[in-house]
């Protein structure tokens, strides 16, 4: 049967009018919700857009590992090629700390710029929604990560419980904001995840805060405004942070979704490796306990394999699921920019199978 697709967010396209028309034009009635593409060198490289927030605020320092002292910190410094790189070795790896002295509880985060960067991306959708190119009914969809991705990796461990009370109300603040000039039956927020990462080796208490955490997110966002979770793996240079053995972990999560969230849930995705075409890999979907409405999203789209591999997977996945929308396994940012009509070409072609 024809299946929906589920966008993540990142479109290496030049800028947001151009991903609104090629997915209107390539993808039309097949696609519920269109993200503004996260386009421009610095929002292409996910968190990392959020650093220079950290860097400019009185009350926090940079800091990263001192090589010459194990255990110790240095003040962090900024690479040569700079602060968004096409290379991780070149991205900045800074942390953020508190400065000694402190109060936690004068720090305030007043701007993390995903607001801003809708406002601007909304006039162009609503203008090409009014024109045609983007079909009636389609949603505005923004997408943030979630703030467990921020504190653990841009965060200096023992100060990210001091940090994260700012810097969660400061994200919510954003949510809030975009609810004020998005029309919320026009608007979807979708947090992106990677929590999986971690919860492969976590212990029970670290895993039940990580899902605590992540039914929380859920309250930032108004009803009516539809919410979706992005659950990743991960996507640097093409390839997990960790591979899944099978989809187990991602069960357990969305099925912890579903039971802890009181509001709809619009849709959850999970990851699918290009190798994956096996049954065993999907087997844990049997046990997938979602929320009546919530639309699942598989990501078994790769450029690489095309529709023949799409076509694979679905196959194994239709074993134990029969409803599903197809996407990507994470966003398309880093991908090579002529290799995105194309990609957007298979989405369509394999949800018409």
């Amino acid at each position: 049967m024809p299946r929906d697709v589920l966008l993540l967010g990142s479109v290496n396209l030049e800028n947001a009018e151009e991903v609104f028309r090629s997915v209107g034009r390539v993808l039309g009635g097949r696609v519920k919700r269109i993200p503004d593409g996260e386009t421009g060198p610095a929002r292409s490289y996910w968190i990392q857009v959020q650093t220079p927030f950290f860097m400019q605020h009185p009350l926090i320092e940079m800091v990263e590992p001192d090589p010459a002292n194990p255990g110790a910190i240095r003040p962090a410094r900024i690479p040569a090629n700079g602060l968004y790189s096409p290379t991780m070795a070149g991205a900045y790896r800074g942390q953020a700390k508190l400065r000694d002295g402190a109060d936690p509880s004068a720090l305030r985060f007043d701007n993390f710029g995903y607001a801003d960067w809708a406002a601007e991306s909304y006039a162009v959708f609503r203008r090409l929604k009014q024109e045609g190119a983007i079909p009636r009914g389609v949603r505005f969809q923004v997408s943030i990560p979630s703030t467990g991705v921020m504190l653990q990796s841009r965060v200096y461990g023992p100060d990210a419980p001091r940090i994260e009370p700012a810097y969660e109300a400061a994200i919510f603040r954003e949510v809030e904001r975009i609810a004020s000039f998005v029309p919320k039956e026009e608007l979807a927020v979708q947090w992106d995840c990677t929590e999986p990462v971690r919860y492969e080796s976590a212990d029970a208490g670290a895993r039940r805060e990580m899902r605590e955490r992540m039914v929380r997110l859920a309250g930032a966002v108004p009803e009516g405004v539809e919410l979706g979770y992005h659950l990743c793996y991960g996507d640097w240079e093409h390839r997990h942070m960790v591979e899944p053995k099978d989809m187990g972990l991602l069960v357990e999560i969305a099925n912890a979704l579903a039971a802890g969230v009181s509001r709809p849930i619009a849709w959850v995705h999970m990851p699918v490796p290009r190798a994956r075409s096996d049954e065993a890999y999907f087997a844990p979907l049997r046990d997938l306990k979602l929320q009546p409405g919530t639309e699942l999203a598989l990501g078994l789209v790769h450029f690489t394999d095309g529709v023949e591999g799409t076509r694979r997977r679905m196959a194994a996945a239709g074993k134990f699921v029969r409803e599903y929308s197809i996407a990507t396994e994470c966003g398309m940012a880093r991908r090579p920019r002529e290799t995105i009509l194309p990609l957007l070409e298979v989405h369509r072609q394999a949800a018409e199978l």
